[in-house]
């Protein structure tokens, strides 16, 4: 079955260096107009509306509104399936394929999936898929490690590191922070009115008013309104989703970190800080820090972990899982087919 992964030329997957700020605007303001990005890159509205439509209508990266689960009461897991090598794509796509799931990859030679699980309430009882998969014949293994504290990630992304503007642009296009929450904070209520944004917001993060208003039933200041609440109330936040090889990285792979728990909170602040992280968390289970890297080679992979790992403090163990195709990216719905 052919899918929007399999339709772009080699030189299709390549951004430009002004394709690369207009995406580095993107991800640090996904809403942000077209005067606002053409002022901050020093081109016009016009030039910056018609690199997004290219942009998105090939394939190459679109605009997604995402929740952050625990501020709906909801819980993140890290899954990791093992299974034989010959099930491994199948099983992979047909997980892609859920809502309940992101960032579903291949590692370890075609053995091992891994994904994001997202679960109603605290526990992962409650997911479907966990109760599936064990029964899957060329399942060999699951485990599931719930996201404690998220040291880097959701809203930041490696290109915010790596993104070729200025402080000074940065700073131009970078919305009011949303106020600090803990675990101690109430859980929003969302209506029926909120869901269905959301879920248009989760397809297309760039959505006009006009189009989410006609979509809910709501007004389009209402619909406006919303989309700051909620942004204010840390529910919504907005990410760049690239095709999974647009940034040509050639050598991506999983860290599991074992950490003495009196050093976790210092290690995680200082993972989340290398340049190679585009996301690092606490989890549950024995290894207990876990983060993403993105690196152009397996050489200077082993120079980071040697350098720049093995440093961490409190490290008692380290274990690298490499990525070998990402099947889907940071949102609950795959891409259209082209």
């Amino acid at each position: 079955m052919k899918t929007y992964l399999d339709t772009f030329s080699r030189a299709d997957r390549e951004l430009s260096q002004e394709d690369l700020a207009l995406a580095h605007a993107l991800q640090i303001n996904g809403r942000a107009s077209f005067r606002e990005i053409a002022d901050a890159l020093g081109i016009s509205d016009q030039t910056a509306a018609r690199r997004w439509s290219r942009l998105r209508s090939a394939g190459k990266l679109r605009v997604l509104g995402l929740t952050d689960p625990q501020r709906l009461g909801d819980s993140p897991w890290v899954v990791r399936v093992r299974c034989t090598p010959d099930a491994a794509a199948s099983i992979g796509e047909a997980m892609a394929r859920r809502v309940d799931t992101s960032w579903v990859s291949l590692s370890s030679g075609g053995t091992e999936i891994s994904c994001s699980v997202r679960t109603r309430g605290p526990g992962i009882e409650e997911s479907l898929l966990l109760q599936k998969l064990p029964r899957t014949p060329q399942v060999l293994d699951v485990s599931a490690h719930c996201l404690l504290h998220v040291y880097f990630g959701q809203d930041l992304s490696t290109i915010n590191k790596r993104g070729p503007l200025t402080p000074a642009q940065v700073a131009a296009l970078t919305p009011p922070p949303a106020p600090r929450r803990d675990a101690a904070d109430a859980v929003v209520t969302l209506d029926d009115g909120d869901r269905r944004l959301l879920d248009l917001l989760a397809r297309d993060g760039r959505a006009a008013p006009a189009e989410l208003a006609a979509a809910t039933g709501l007004s389009q200041s209402t619909v406006r309104r919303r989309i700051s609440e909620l942004r204010t109330a840390g529910v919504l936040y907005f990410d760049v989703e690239y095709h999974p090889d647009v940034l040509q990285r050639n050598f991506r792979a999983a860290l599991w970190l074992e950490i003495d728990p009196s050093r976790l909170a210092e290690a995680g602040a200082a993972i989340a800080a290398h340049p190679e992280v585009s996301f690092a968390a606490a989890v549950t289970g024995t290894c207990n820090l876990y983060a993403s890297t993105d690196v152009t080679s397996a050489q200077l992979f082993y120079r980071y972990l040697t350098e720049s790992v093995a440093t961490l403090p409190g490290l008692r163990h380290t274990a690298t899982v490499p990525i070998h195709r990402t099947l889907k990216g940071p949102g609950p719905y795959l891409p259209a087919r082209a």
